[in-house]
């Protein structure tokens, strides 16, 4: 498997080196992998649970910005 690589730019040289992510640097990469994952399905969860609402209420999601002053 080949790791993400990770390019370094040295700005008193202009020297840039690609090299692949040291076994600290990919775990890292990994926990953020799964936590990016994590938030985005909490966030799929919230609109859906918000369109469930709407649905018992019998709104659209237009008509509450209407009643709420919401462009």
């Amino acid at each position: 498997m080949t790791r993400p690589m990770v390019k370094t730019h040295n700005l008193e040289t202009n020297e840039v080196t690609e090299r692949e992510m040291n076994d600290t640097e990919f775990a890292q990469w990994e926990a953020d992998q799964v936590a990016e994952t994590a938030r985005i399905a909490a966030e799929e969860a919230k609109a859906v649970e918000k369109t469930v609402i709407l649905a018992r209420l019998g709104l659209t999601a237009d008509e509450l910005k209407t009643i709420l002053g919401v462009n």
